[in-house]
């Protein structure tokens, strides 16, 4: 038998503070009734109730103070703001300071019901969203990777395994965007070499001519501009992690000297004559298809082979979609902290939002889509009109489909026909709960908790 969820009602009118409780009693909450703002901290702080019923108007405090207050507190506690006819300009400013909803005085009592249920529900995504964002990120020094699905689990297995191997070659393919360059520096945080360093070199950004010495190095007078020796991203990485990000784009006279060095850690300065001797893992990394390159004669088979000793690819964002709930809370945080400010919630319906879109630009565009939400909005919640027209677009367009069912006259058992849609749902997906919620049109989260409460 389920706890009753505890609710609390702070009202300093003793008519309305007594009606509110009564009747949410009887609807099954357990209902704690406080007149002042101190009271309110107090039941907050020894109670911990999990959704509040809150006057902006208090002899004692300023609801809008006390919001802050209450986050402080208890980031999930549901605050549903209870206003007088006038006062919704203040309400709307309190939404945007992180309440729940506002209902006009004196409430409807079935929309006062629906309104509690829904912000219970959310609550319970904000919960477990977080626990599984906690359960499920590995921690390799300074680096973190965030998901819960098997594929980001392979990943990080892969991490541990390949790091042990210090000396083997990593070749990692995925499409731009999918966090190519946090795994290797994942695989060298958790190796040996974290003590030494890792150095990146991204071969689009270089011009040919200077591929080679960026690597290599050169000597004094090796060309026009060479008026001093300079040490190469492979000398100055000895005895750690040498990145090359983009290695698909490296231009062919650079590749021929790369596999040498991958062959026997040997190369030349630019200019210079004597061989010199490193010990430095490679981790490469393309989102090209270098099979085709190869054909195209734009990229050499046997470097494609030396590198090719371990490789990793990862998938495109919209291949697991039950990471990007978890991947979404992370990014919010981190950018919050950067930002320093109080980091903001996911609404359901944004999370809905963010988990109904492809990303074709995976993560990347992810954590840019939450950035600019931050940034731009100073609300507590970001909901799905603070998120970018393609973004939010598919969301906004569900609600102006004609519905596909008609209410027979004789009414139906709603649960029912929830229960029945499930099931269709989970037999059409051969039990598969991330695409059935899909065709529900819920998150994952929210499918497997009606699925528990049908005892499915």
């Amino acid at each position: 038998m389920n706890t009753p969820a505890v609710l609390a009602v702070v009202e300093d009118n003793e008519l309305t503070r007594t009606w509110l409780t009564e009747h949410l009693t009887t609807a099954g909450y357990t209902v704690h009734g406080v007149a002042t703002g101190s009271a309110a901290l107090r039941l907050v702080e020894q109670v911990g109730p999990a959704l509040m019923l809150l006057d902006l108007r208090l002899p004692d405090a300023n609801g809008l103070q006390l919001l802050k207050r209450f986050r402080e507190l208890d980031r999930d506690l549901v605050v549903i703001i209870v206003t007088a006819y006038g006062e919704l300009e203040t309400a709307v400013e309190a939404v945007k300071a992180g309440a729940y909803h506002f209902l006009q005085k004196p409430p409807d009592l079935d929309d006062l019901l629906i309104t509690i249920d829904k912000g219970l529900e959310a609550r319970r995504l904000w919960q477990r969203v977080a626990v599984l964002e906690k359960q499920h990120s590995w921690q390799f020094a300074d680096v973190e990777v965030v998901g819960r699905s098997a594929a980001l689990q392979a990943l990080a297995e892969a991490v541990e395994k390949v790091a042990r191997a210090e000396r083997a070659t990593v070749f990692l393919r995925g499409e731009s965007g999918t966090g190519k360059d946090l795994l290797a520096r994942a695989i060298h945080a958790q190796s040996e070499r974290r003590h030494h360093p890792f150095l990146q070199i991204n071969c689009t950004a270089l011009p040919e001519h200077l591929v080679e010495s960026e690597l290599f190095g050169h000597e004094r007078g090796a060309f026009t501009d060479a008026r001093e020796r300079k040490k190469g991203l492979a000398e100055l990485a000895d005895g750690g992690t040498l990145f090359l990000d983009e290695i698909g784009d490296m231009p062919l006279g650079a590749q021929a000297k790369l596999l040498r060095f991958l062959e026997d850690s040997k190369f030349k300065r630019l200019g210079g004559t004597g061989d010199i001797t490193v010990d430095v893992r490679v981790i490469a990394a393309t989102n090209r298809n270098l099979e085709t390159a190869i054909a195209d004669r734009t990229f050499r088979s046997d470097l494609f082979y030396r590198l090719n000793v371990v490789p990793i690819t990862i998938p495109p964002l919209r291949e697991h979609p039950e990471d990007i709930a978890p991947l979404a809370e992370y990014f919010v945080r981190q950018l919050a902290r950067d930002l320093k400010r109080d980091p903001p919630r996911l609404s359901p319906s944004a999370m809905r939002v963010l988990e109904g879109y492809q990303w074709p630009g995976n993560v990347r565009e992810l954590r840019n889509v939450l950035e600019r939400a931050l940034i731009l909005e100073e609300t507590q919640e970001i909901r799905p009109e603070h998120l970018p027209g393609e973004i939010s677009l598919p969301g906004a367009m569900a609600d102006d489909r004609p519905s596909p069912l008609r209410l027979p006259p004789g009414g139906v058992d709603l649960g029912h026909l929830e229960l029945d849609l499930i099931h269709q749902a989970l037999a059409r997906t051969d039990h598969n709960v991330t695409r059935a919620a899909r065709l529900l049109g819920l998150t994952r989260d929210t499918l497997r908790y009606r699925m528990e409460k049908h005892n499915l």
